[in-house]
C-alpha cells in the first residue's frame, strides 16, 4: 500500500473510459492514494453526470466528455498527465461480431489515439486494460483487443527516445461487472426465467472488482515497459455458477429453484467455449509471483536490448494448476466448486 500511494500521491492521472464499471472502480481506489488530479474521460453523459453526483466531496477531480478517437481531445486530456489507465473499448462479444468497423475505430483506432497522445504529451506511464479474449481470439472483439494489446507493446520500440512506457493488463470477467453474466442471469431468475444457457460445459477465468483494482495499481507500480501482466484468476463452469444463483436468488422472488426453466440456446457468434490466459510462445518470456504471471517480452532500444528483471518476479516453469505447459486455458485449470461460488458470490454481495 505505501509503494502504491507513493506512486500515486501529488500525480495527475488520466482514466480514459472511466465510468465503465472497471474504469469507475480505478477512479474510486485511486482517490485513496491521494492524486493530485484524477481526469476522468468519457463519452457517456449520463454516467459521468452520476459519477459527479457519487464523488462530489472530492475536489480533484475533473469530469471530461470525449472520445478516444477524437486524437485532439486526448491530447487536452493528457496535458500534464502522469499515469494513464486505458480502460476505454468496445467490449460485448455479440455487439462487436455486428458492429465490427466500430470496433476497430474504437478498440484500434482508439488506441492507437491513446498510445500517440501518450507519447506527444511525455507521460510517465500509460496501461492498457485488456481481456483474455484477446488470447487466440476467435472474435472481432478479441481480435481487435489483442491489436491494441500489440499496439501498446510495441509502442515501447516506436517512442524512440521518449521515456514513456506501455504496458497491458489482461483480465478475465470481472464478477458482477455491468453488462456481465451475473446481473443477466438475477434478472432472468427475478422474471421467473427461463434462464438461458449458451453451453453448459463452458467455463471462465473470474476475478471480483477489488481484486482487479487492486492487481492494476500493483502491476502499474511493478511496470517499466513491455510486460503483459496476467492475473492468476479463479475459474468455474458457467453451468455451476447459474445453479448456485438459482438456488440463492429463486426463493427469494418466490420461486421454486427446482421448477425454474433452463434453456440452452448455443454458443453465440465469436464466443469461446473456454477462454486462454497464456498460450505456448510466451512461455518464454512469462515471469511469477504469487499474484500474477508477467510476460516480459525483450524490447528493442536505440541503443540495445533491453531485458530487465521484474522486483520480486521469478521466471515461470508451469502455466498455472495445469500439467498442460502448452496454454493456461478455464478448462483445465482448477475450477471451483459450488460451494466455494457460493462463497465467492456472498462475498461480493451477489445475494
Amino acid at each position: 500500500m505505501n509503494e502504491i500511494k507513493k506512486s500515486f500521491q501529488n500525480k495527475i492521472v488520466l482514466i480514459t473510459g472511466g465510468t465503465g464499471s472497471i474504469g469507475k472502480e480505478i477512479v474510486k481506489e485511486m482517490l485513496k492514494y491521494e492524486p493530485k488530479l484524477v481526469r476522468i474521460l468519457s463519452n457517456d453523459e449520463a454516467s459521468l453526470f452520476d459519477l459527479q453526483q457519487e464523488l462530489e466531496k472530492f475536489k480533484n477531480v475533473r469530469y471530461l466528455i470525449g472520445d478516444i478517437r477524437q486524437k485532439n481531445r486526448l491530447n487536452v486530456a493528457m496535458e500534464g498527465v502522469d499515469y494513464v489507465f486505458h480502460a476505454a473499448a468496445l467490449k460485448h462479444v455479440p455487439l462487436c461480431e455486428y458492429n465490427p468497423f466500430e470496433a476497430v475505430n474504437t478498440n484500434v483506432l482508439g488506441s492507437q489515439n491513446v498510445v500517440e497522445a501518450a507519447m506527444e504529451n511525455n507521460v510517465k506511464k500509460c496501461i492498457c486494460i485488456s481481456t483474455d479474449k484477446a488470447v487466440t481470439p476467435t472474435s472481432v472483439l478479441g481480435a481487435t483487443k489483442l491489436l491494441a494489446e500489440r499496439l501498446f507493446i510495441v509502442a515501447n520500440y516506436y517512442k524512440g527516445w521518449k521515456d514513456t512506457t506501455f504496458s497491458v493488463i489482461r483480465f478475465g470477467n470481472v464478477l458482477n461487472s455491468r453488462g456481465s453474466i451475473i446481473p443477466v442471469i438475477k434478472r432472468q431468475i427475478e422474471n421467473g426465467g427461463p434462464i438461458t444457457i449458451t453451453q453448459p460445459e463452458m467455463t471462465r477465468f473470474v476475478m471480483t472488482m477489488p481484486q482487479a483494482t487492486n492487481l492494476v495499481f500493483k502491476a502499474a507500480v511493478k511496470s517499466i515497459g513491455g510486460e503483459i501482466f496476467v492475473f492468476k484468476m479463479l475459474a468455474l463452469k458457467i453451468m455451476d455458477l447459474i445453479d448456485v444463483m438459482i438456488e440463492e436468488l429463486a426463493p427469494k422472488y418466490g420461486y421454486d429453484p427446482e421448477k425454474m426453466e433452463k434453456k440452452i440456446v448455443g454458443t453465440r457468434l465469436g464466443e469461446k467455449s473456454d477462454e486462454e490466459l497464456i498460450i505456448k510462445n510466451e512461455l518464454e518470456w512469462l515471469y511469477e509471483d504469487n499474484k500474477m504471471f508477467v510476460i516480459l517480452m525483450p524490447v528493442e532500444r536505440p541503443d540495445d536490448i533491453f531485458r530487465p528483471e521484474i522486483k520480486g518476479m521469478k521466471k515461470a516453469k508451469t502455466l498455472g494448476d495445469s500439467d498442460d505447459l502448452n496454454r493456461y486455458s478455464s478448462n483445465n485449470a482448477k475450477l471451483l466448486n459450488k460451494k466455494e461460488i457460493r462463497e465467492l458470490l456472498h462475498s461480493i454481495k451477489v445475494f
